[in-house]
């Protein structure tokens, strides 16, 4: 899989959240000079790969003199307006501020470099809205999301590719991906927060009261998110222009899922207790159904998700010291 020049810096745009610090890992196993730029530190990086950076409020040619003085070629925008605390139900606002606002910012700051930059915006599935299901997710599918983070994330996509359209210099691609799961996961999740209530029963013996909705979601392991990324950044590949969705092509049940992360943590059945969710719930983001067209990605990017939706559960519970 083709990288930057060695010469080349990538910056990663909320490098210390959890998709942010896996794209920041997969590019630096490939010996990629990597950049994170967020708002706070994180432990696990060194302070020469990490810029404290609000891209919510940094004036745009601030950002675009540190990308310049960095040598940055390659920007991976891996912000979102979730939260740990309120999860993906915010203020339209707040969610605006981050996944349109902010983006624009970028894309005028990108605007500015001396030269030409390849610019990997990391958006979402939930950007088509509701579906029937049985549908697979693609270029053929037309967005229409029904609530307020849906249309936040389709608005910042779509200025990332009206940009592409608008000017030569802007080489950039949307990555719509589906709901993440695998390692050390943002508690705003639905595995993160499967994680911890796991946890809690693990340490006092106290159910898991889960909302289980009737839905089938596509999940895709981060680590794969982060090799599709890398994918999307090489020159290799022309995709300028083009938003690819990325996932494992398998929609499977929620309650599925719930019971096999429960199999992978090695705890009884009686660890969960199951409530079904309020009327109309989830469907602001997803609808029911949720399934990507996994030969999209693979055509166009050479990528497929490759690690099992269970491999990726057991790991997740293994990464935050559960027992094997």
């Amino acid at each position: 899989m083709s990288q930057p020049g060695a010469g080349d810096a990538v910056a990663v745009l909320g490098g210390t959240g959890w998709v942010g610090s896996h794209v920041h890992a997969a590019f630096a196993r490939g010996a990629s000079r990597v950049l994170s730029l967020a708002r706070h530190p994180a432990p696990h990086l060194p302070p020469d790969a990490f810029r404290p950076v609000d891209l919510t409020a940094v004036p745009t040619r601030e950002l675009a003199r540190l990308l310049r003085d960095e040598g940055v070629r390659t920007v991976v925008n891996a912000t979102d307006g979730a939260n740990a605390t309120d999860g993906w139900d915010r203020p339209e606002e707040a969610l605006r501020r981050t996944n349109v606002t902010a983006v624009r910012r970028l894309l005028d700051a990108v605007a500015l470099l001396p030269w030409p930059v390849r610019l990997v915006h990391i958006g979402t599935v939930h950007e088509f809205g509701p579906v029937p299901r049985g549908t697979l997710l693609g270029g053929g599918v037309e967005p229409r999301p029904t609530g307020s983070y849906g249309r936040s994330k389709l608005d910042g996509s779509r200025a990332v590719l009206d940009a592409a359209s608008a000017t030569g210099r802007m080489d950039a691609v949307v990555l719509r991906v589906a709901s993440v799961c695998g390692p050390h996961p943002s508690p705003a999740s639905f595995v993160g927060h499967l994680l911890s209530a796991f946890r809690r029963y693990a340490d006092n013996g106290a159910p898991a009261r889960i909302v289980v909705a009737d839905a089938a979601r596509d999940f895709v392991d981060v680590r794969d998110v982060a090799d599709a990324v890398v994918a999307a950044a090489s020159p290799r590949r022309q995709v300028r222009g083009r938003a690819v969705t990325i996932g494992s092509g398998i929609a499977t049940p929620v309650a599925e899922l719930v019971t096999a992360f429960r199999c992978a943590a090695g705890l009884p059945p009686g660890a969960v207790v199951e409530r079904p969710p309020g009327p109309g719930a989830g469907m602001g983001l997803g609808g029911d159904w949720v399934r990507t067209d996994v030969a999209e990605a693979e055509r166009l990017l050479g990528w497929r998700a490759r690690i099992s939706l269970d491999r990726s559960l057991r790991d997740t519970w293994l990464a935050a010291g559960g027992r094997g």
